[in-house]
């Protein structure tokens, strides 16, 4: 590693910590309607809104009323945004005249950024108009990580309250994180990508001449906006095909640092506003250290890969420093093993390298990430209560071993808690495992594989794990715009969304029901170091477990060959 590359391992882990705490109290004040900085302006918008859609934010849900509103806005989403992309080219702000999608291409799309997975089997600058990237797109961006975080504050609340059934109100909770928490950081960053050269315009594609001669035309449009919401909300889909590798993207070293830490920003910040609802910020600090062990753990493994000399080129007269095949050239390839490995410990899914370029080590990293569900850190919400499921099995697993009845918080985990456990468990496996070995079965998927033996393999559990996983990233070279795939996937992602969010939901609505216990000294401390090695440990043997077999036929098979 060079001195850049440490600078930027520092700057990026100072963007990232610094600001968590605090952030995290923000987010508890504004998702439990405190009074912040923000209030004087934004209080009759959110006002407004309520009125406008007739709602009483008074009102408090259920668990299984707030899974209802949850899953008809998200029909309701789905259908709006199939919508505009069928019928984009009959649509405003169309200056390439594209024409609509596909049916199978339309329903992947809009599943992909309906269920914050932004998995694209589509070139952007392609084959989107400006409308279908602003309004269809942009918007889906905003309220799929919202949703994301209202869950997590709904589990939060279960875990918080007492011999309760009531815990919030879905419509107001999606409208605060998106008005009080993402907007304003977007706006933030929007401005400071166009200060960058990000495009955000709305003009017609440019015309170039090359140095060769040759003509090149240069996609324009508003570009920074969507970036910003796509990292920030860690949604990952790029305004153009090759996402953040693009130059109009990301064209500058500070621009890949705010995006690369804009990722991991919110999801590091609601581990703290975890803390604020349970009243025990030490809770949040044994999570974040178990995120934090995990994510270096895998940045080192996989940035000492890509850092060494490619073996395909050996005993040729050429110097190597790193494989920067696939690499971008002006980041080298410790940022892109930066990138690689925080984009799938978030469910991001952005890029600026190519994963299928990757060493079969560098590339085990980030399939690895996504296979244990992408609770390194994760998602908006989605990230963090993943991670505190992972938290009730190693108690469950920790009562075992004790002989005591599992407890969380005071909240004892009974038989209706661990079957849903069980439940999300098996979400993974189901999407990875069984749609993926029907990928591989059947002539007509199989020929979407890009390269034959154990890397075309890889290929295919990256992209199932990548739509299950709900993070987006591809391994290039796998050909997933055909319908077999397009509703697949689809069905990867939808199980992968609502196969979680539904037990959680049911999680919180259980544990809100019943007393806290109060804790004595007798009680499994979840605070402290052997908690945090406890949780570690769960989370790789019960990823090591399930997909070690299919990691043997991948990317372990493909590192021996060599």
């Amino acid at each position: 590693m060079h001195d850049n590359d440490w600078l930027l391992l520092a700057a990026f882990f100072l963007l990232v910590l610094a600001p968590a705490p605090f952030l995290g109290r923000y987010f508890y004040r504004v998702m439990e309607g405190q009074r912040t900085w923000l209030s004087p302006v934004l209080l009759p918008v959110e006002r407004l809104c309520y009125r406008v859609a007739g709602v009483d934010p008074e009102r408090e849900q259920s668990w299984r009323g707030y899974a209802l509103a949850l899953l008809a806005f998200s029909l309701v989403c789905l259908l709006a945004l199939m919508s505009i992309l069928l019928l984009q080219g009959a649509l405003p702000l169309n200056p390439q005249q594209v024409a609509g999608m596909s049916l199978p291409l339309a329903f992947n799309t809009a599943v992909s950024f309906v269920t914050n997975t932004n998995w694209q089997a589509y070139s952007g600058e392609a084959q989107l108009s400006y409308f279908s990237q602003m309004l269809g797109l942009g918007v889906q961006n905003f309220v799929s990580p919202a949703v994301g975080l209202a869950v997590l504050v709904v589990l939060c609340r279960g875990l918080a309250r007492q011999s309760s059934d009531r815990l919030g109100n879905f419509w107001v909770d999606i409208t605060r994180a998106v008005l009080y928490g993402l907007l304003p950081l977007c706006l933030v960053l929007a401005v400071l990508l166009v200060w960058q050269g990000v495009p955000q315009n709305f003009s017609d594609y440019i015309s170039a001449t090359t140095l060769q001669g040759s003509e090149q035309s240069l996609p324009m449009g508003p570009a920074a906006s969507q970036i910003a919401i796509k990292q920030l909300g860690t949604n990952g889909g790029g305004f153009f095909g090759v996402n953040s590798a693009h130059p109009f993207e990301n064209p500058t070293a500070l621009s890949n640092l705010l995006e690369l830490a804009s990722i991991l920003l919110i999801p590091a910040a609601l581990v703290f506003t975890f803390g604020h609802y349970v009243r025990d910020l030490r809770q949040s600090r044994a999570i974040l250290a178990s995120m934090l062990l995990l994510f270096v753990i895998g940045l080192g493994i996989c940035a000492w890969a890509e850092l060494q000399p490619n073996p395909a080129l050996a005993g040729l007269p050429i110097e190597q420093v790193g494989s920067l095949e696939g690499k971008e050239a002006r980041f080298g390839s410790f940022a892109s093993a930066l990138w690689a490995t925080t984009t799938t410990a978030a469910s991001n899914g952005s890029v600026n390298a190519m994963h299928d370029s990757f060493s079969a080590i560098g590339g085990l990293v980030p399939l690895v990430n996504m296979l244990l569900g992408e609770i390194v850190f994760g998602g908006v919400g989605a990230g963090l209560y993943g991670m505190l499921l992972f938290v009730l099995v190693a108690v469950f697993l920790a009562g075992l071993m004790i002989g005591r009845t599992p407890a969380y918080l005071g909240k004892k985990l009974e038989a209706r808690e661990v079957r849903l456990l069980v439940a999300t468990l098996l979400v993974m496996p189901v999407g990875v495992l069984v749609l993926g070995a029907l990928a591989v079965s059947f002539p007509g998927p199989a020929a979407s594989i890009g390269n034959p033996g154990p890397h075309g393999f890889t290929q295919v559990l990256y992209a199932y794990g990548s739509g299950t996983g709900n993070n987006g990233s591809a391994f290039a070279g796998f050909g997933a715009d055909t319908t077999y795939h397009d509703l697949m996937i689809g069905l990867a992602m939808l199980l992968g969304r609502f196969g979680f969010i539904l037990p959680v939901l049911a999680i919180a609505g259980s544990l809100a029901a019943k007393r806290s216990a109060p804790l004595g000294q007798n009680s499994f401390p979840t605070h402290g170091p052997l908690f945090v090695v406890l949780l570690t440990l769960t989370i790789l043997l019960v990823g090591g477990l399930t997909f070690m077999p299919a990691l043997a036929l991948g990317p372990l098979a493909e590192y021996l060959a060599f």
